[in-house]
């Protein structure tokens, strides 16, 4: 259970809706004015009044949708990113709920550009309001140190320690680290585990405890839940990053035996499937017919006169349910054989002139827009793998989360990319994190997503990135 405490933004959301409510039906008035139509209903007064019909109308779908769609769950944690997602699906829902009501009265004749003024207005005013409000509140956090919440971090690791920098890090987030508690020997540590117990009897206004699950013990676990039900503040508890806990396990129950299945993706939800395949065949095309068209051209010249050997050099991957399929580059390198298990190396004697600047600027990369087009890849997605390397990193990973990698597409870039983890896998470390990142991506996958890592990729191709050699 969430427990708020001593803070006033809670108030915030009613006033957000009651505001969103206003704008709906002021706007409607204004703009569609019904009333002026020459309309019957039934012998209602009420339903004769099809302004107040509307309101209605509108203000109960307006609610059951938003609800629906967790409009108003924003917290301060949530991304500018999924606060325009939350908009853009907000805005066609009740774009479908204004055109169903003019579908079921037909004899209200409004023009459909009159709709349309209507619908941008409202969502003008609506997103204006929750996004001036949700920088407002960042900005007094940070300057004004109001909003905060106070909170204890309890053990250590690398999770732990990603945490703390996170919430040292974006002070804008208002959470307050009154102390940090654990019995390994680290920097800046308030005291103990046990100590922990003492210093939250002292200092009772503490909102938040983030406690590191595979430090604690079951006695300990259970002291920190039974202080947090009395003294109503919440307990959360951090795994580590390695063990890649997902949201992808369904539980059912056969009688009273839980048994646990891989849920299917959000990508793979058909709706989600066609949008996502309509962007990979339009944005392909584009970049097939404005850039490969005539970069081929003068590519085939540069890499011909350097080196002998094909424009395009092409290598098995492990694609959607680990099906194989010929992936496509530009010729990087002085040989077109692949060699089991070996990625390309800085200052790799095979690298070209030509093949070291395709190769930093990812446009060696480019050919892969005719993967996408046939089916094969997405524009975005886990990037795919050689396959003695699939065999490799799926020894490393737990097998669940590597299955899980490949229940979709690969792409030509991904999460992972932007990340840093790219390239040469040194550690595995770098492989451990690339698959969180993919199944990060695969769990919380949308549209603007994809359009967020397309705008950073291309910031990095421009920028340069330490692993693109």
């Amino acid at each position: 259970m969430e427990y708020k405490r001593g803070r006033y933004s809670w108030l915030l959301r009613p006033v957000l809706i009651l505001y969103d409510l206003l704008v709906i039906n002021i706007f409607a008035f204004y703009f569609l004015n019904l009333n002026d139509e020459n309309l019957y209903f039934f012998s209602s007064s009420i339903l004769n009044n099809k302004n107040l019909l509307y309101a209605l109308y509108s203000t109960i779908l307006w609610l059951s949708s938003s609800f629906i769609l967790n409009f108003y769950k924003v917290y301060r944690y949530t991304s500018a990113l999924n606060i325009l997602s939350l908009l853009v699906k907000q805005f066609l829902a009740y774009a479908v709920i204004v055109y169903a009501f003019l579908g079921i009265f037909r004899s209200v004749k409004i023009p459909a550009f009159v709709t349309l003024h209507y619908l941008l207005y409202v969502f003008a005013a609506i997103a204006l309001i929750k996004l001036v409000s949700f920088f407002a509140l960042k900005t007094f956090r940070t300057y004004l140190k109001g909003n905060l919440r106070n909170i204890i971090i309890v053990g250590s690791g690398e999770s732990i320690e990603e945490l703390k920098a996170f919430f040292v890090k974006r002070n804008e987030l208002g959470y307050n680290v009154k102390g940090v508690f654990s019995n390994s020997e680290f920097k800046n540590v308030t005291g103990t585990i046990s100590d922990s117990f003492n210093f939250l009897e002292i200092n009772q206004n503490i909102d938040e405890i983030y406690c590191a699950i595979d430090e604690l013990s079951e006695k300990e676990v259970n002291e920190y839940v039974k202080y947090a039900n009395i003294h109503h503040c919440n307990i959360k508890f951090v795994p580590n990053t390695s063990k890649l806990f997902t949201k992808r396990l369904r539980t059912d129950y056969y009688t009273y035996i839980p048994v646990l299945s891989i849920q299917e993706g959000i990508l793979n939800n058909d709706f989600n499937k066609i949008v996502k395949r309509s962007f990979d065949i339009l944005f392909s095309l584009a970049i097939l017919i404005f850039v490969l068209s005539w970069l081929s051209i003068i590519l085939f010249i540069l890499i011909k006169l350097e080196s002998k050997g094909p424009l395009f050099y092409r290598h098995k991957r492990n694609g959607i349910n680990y099906k194989e399929f010929y992936c496509y580059k530009f010729r990087s390198l002085t040989t077109t054989k692949e060699v089991q298990g070996t990625y390309v190396k800085q200052d790799d004697s095979r690298v070209t002139r030509i093949g070291k600047f395709l190769r930093r600027t990812s446009i060696d990369e480019l050919p892969q827009f005719i993967n996408v087009l046939k089916g094969d890849m997405s524009v975005v997605g886990p990037r795919p793998h050689m396959l003695s390397y699939t065999d490799d990193y799926s020894k490393v990973i737990d097998k669940y989360n590597f299955i899980y990698r490949h229940h979709v597409k690969p792409g030509i870039t991904g999460l992972a990319q932007i990340k840093g983890f790219r390239g040469e896998v040194e550690t595995d470390k770098d492989i451990i994190n690339r698959v969180k990142y993919d199944i990060f991506y695969i769990e919380n996958w949308s549209l603007l997503l994809d359009i967020k890592i397309i705008i950073q990729t291309s910031f990095n191709i421009f920028k340069g990135e330490e692993k693109a050699y």
